[in-house]
């Protein structure tokens, strides 16, 4: 056996990736396989941001670019983020990156240290606790259990003089939750009474809101200036998983070690995809208010149907396109579930434990899929745990 650091056993996966590779083995021996798994819009990208990509390349962008992005990609950024929010950024604080990953793994890096803590949501994005126990910090789980979205006043008790981050997901993956501005405004006014804490903001399903509700972005509060990371970017917004595309706002003190981060790992994000990001922020948003108005319908669709689920029972998601039923009433555990539908059922979920502990009892759908796929796969679960589930349960084998 290689002998590799010993620290490379402290880093987790995303499930939802083992999941999805898992389904497409299935699929390519033959089985119809519905993936309401993974978290990936199946609309195209709009076709003017993919004519703006082959243009830069024709037009011979196909080489370096400065590490922290094209000036006129990050000046962009910072006008959308005043169109949008009413927030003023200046553009040498945004630092574009290779995905919304890449921004959570830096400002971990930068804080994560042995004998330090670092706040994060569980359930929450996988990535967060496993680059936390990499770095050596203590990962300190938020449960969020107030209509999935966090209490002010328990993230506030929580913190102590080792905190050195704290991480919010708003609107959250994998629940759906959305803080509703009150709560947001508690927490910004108690975080003046921590200036040792750092926030990560990761609010890539900002556009991505139902039911009248709205965003708030941590960047509009004053007193946080100086101490919070944004993290947003082009994936779910625009359809662009693949292109890999995400951007950063840093705070101007981190702004030079974030750049340098950036640096070492990726150099710098490619020359193309920036120019293709800079059409989408400028160009029409009719496609991205079409996809969102699918999803609210997407939405009220599969909640309707979990809810009719033998055991299941599933609140309505704010935000992002995530639907979290609680499953304790078929009496199976979460990662069974999930691989007992999958194998069995041909439908692809992730169990909740693959978002930390506290996702026990649930498992996550995507609802970024056709209501004709999402309404396909709640009848083949009904079926598969009326005639299974119960089966087992009547043996006392569940």
């Amino acid at each position: 056996m290689l002998p590799i650091a010993a620290h490379m056993a402290d880093l987790g996966t995303e499930t939802a990736f083992e999941v999805l590779a898992r389904a497409a083995e299935l699929a390519a021996q033959g089985r119809d396989i519905i993936n309401l798994g993974i978290g990936q819009p199946d609309f195209k990208t709009a076709p003017h941001i993919v004519e703006a990509a082959v243009k830069a390349l024709r037009d011979g962008h196909h080489g370096y670019t400065p590490a922290a992005g094209i000036p006129a990609l990050r000046e962009a950024v910072a006008a959308d983020l005043a169109r949008r929010l009413d927030v003023a950024v200046d553009p040498g604080q945004v630092l574009i990156v290779p995905g919304g990953k890449v921004t959570m793994w830096f400002a971990i890096l930068m804080f994560g240290e042995p004998d330090t803590e670092i706040l994060y949501p569980n359930p929450g994005f996988p990535i967060y606790e496993s680059a936390i126990r990499f770095t050596g910090a203590t990962p300190v789980p938020l449960d969020e259990d107030r209509g999935f979205a966090f209490s002010a006043a328990d993230v506030l008790a929580r913190i102590t003089p080792r905190t050195r981050l704290l991480i919010v997901n708003n609107p959250a993956n994998p629940t759906g939750g959305v803080v509703p501005r009150a709560e947001v405004d508690r927490l910004a006014d108690g975080l003046v009474d921590h200036p040792h804490v750092t926030v990560l903001s990761d609010e890539i399903y900002s556009r991505m809101l139902y039911d009248g509700r709205e965003h708030v972005c941590l960047l509009g509060y004053p007193q946080l200036r100086d101490r919070v990371i944004l993290l947003d970017g082009w994936s779910k917004t625009y359809a662009m998983t693949g292109w890999r595309l995400g951007y950063a706002v840093w705070p101007p003190a981190l702004v030079e070690a974030a750049t340098r981060l950036a640096v070492n790992s990726h150099s710098c994000v490619n020359a193309a995809v920036q120019h293709a990001g800079i059409a989408a922020l400028e160009g029409p948003q009719d496609a991205v208010d079409a996809m969102t108005m699918a999803f609210a319908d997407r939405r009220r669709t599969i909640v309707d149907a979990l809810n009719r689920v033998p055991g299941f029972r599933c609140v309505e998601p704010g935000g992002a396109f995530y639907a979290f039923p609680n499953i304790t009433g078929t009496g199976v555990a979460a990662k069974v579930l999930q691989t007992r539908l999958l194998e069995d059922a041909g439908v692809a979920a992730v169990a909740g434990t693959s978002f930390g502990a506290f996702g026990e009892g649930f498992l996550r759908f995507s609802y970024a899929s056709s209501i004709d796929s999402i309404e396909a796969a709640m009848a083949r679960i009904n079926t598969y745990l009326t005639d299974h589930i119960s089966a087992r349960a009547d043996t006392g084998s569940a």
